[in-house]
């Protein structure tokens, strides 16, 4: 990058599901309730037979509304943090930098499990969920607007993205087929597994990651920073 876009302070959109947590905490979920017909749900996903909006309200109207304070116990107490998220956060805060998380997850586990961490709910955006009936329903309060490239996604990252004027250096960070049409609009993609390999394969500006201490170090390297709110 430019000596100019080196000095200015990026603005990062990150994944929450195998990003920030090491598992996908929907698919955690669903494995270990697993109600008839998840797995097929799944795959529709996976492959873009069926849009993620279609596909997760499916998924979680297999459980029952009645398991929730179970359902929400497995998915808080057995969650695994991607190493080094926490000193990330400490670096984002001293350096100035723009912080959200971009999550087609769910707010009745995203919220309590980034709850310790200190990101404020504003930065965090997720989908809704509503167990007043029967079955779970998932709410969708991030829709995809008339530019979004796929329509449908439930919380449209690339709406989010587009909140932000092009002046700032956009950096998505992610792993998965979710994050792929807003990882073709950042400057700077930081992928692991299958968004690795699409950001190689079409060519996308990018840089691997296995845990935070990696993504810190790319963020020195790329932006001339030393991690002591450096200027």
């Amino acid at each position: 990058m430019n000596q100019a876009t080196a000095l200015q302070r990026p603005v990062i959109f990150c994944d929450f599901d195998g990003t920030i947590t090491v598992n996908d905490n929907i698919i955690r979920i669903l494995k270990h309730f697993d109600p008839p017909g998840w797995k097929a749900i799944k795959d529709d996903i996976l492959t873009q037979r069926v849009s993620i909006r279609e596909g997760v309200g499916r998924l979680f109207s297999l459980l029952p509304a009645s398991r929730c304070e179970e359902i929400v116990r497995y998915a808080v107490d057995s969650v695994e943090i991607r190493p080094g998220f926490g000193e990330f956060l400490r670096f984002c805060r001293e350096e100035g930098i723009r912080f959200l998380v971009t999550s087609g997850g769910i707010d009745f586990f995203v919220y309590p499990i980034l709850k310790p961490f200190g990101i404020s709910e504003a930065d965090i955006y997720c989908n809704g969920s509503d167990f007043s009936g029967e079955q779970i329903r998932i709410t969708w309060p991030h829709p995809c607007d008339a530019d979004c490239p796929q329509g449908n996604c439930g919380m449209c990252k690339t709406r989010v993205l587009r909140s932000y004027p092009n002046s700032r250096t956009k950096i998505v960070i992610g792993d998965s087929i979710t994050d792929l049409a807003a990882a073709k609009m950042a400057d700077l993609v930081i992928a692991r597994d299958l968004l690795l390999k699409k950001c190689q394969d079409l060519h996308l500006p990018h840089r691997p990651f296995t845990t935070f201490t990696d993504v810190i170090e790319i963020l020195k390297s790329e932006f001339l920073l030393t991690g002591g709110n450096s200027r």
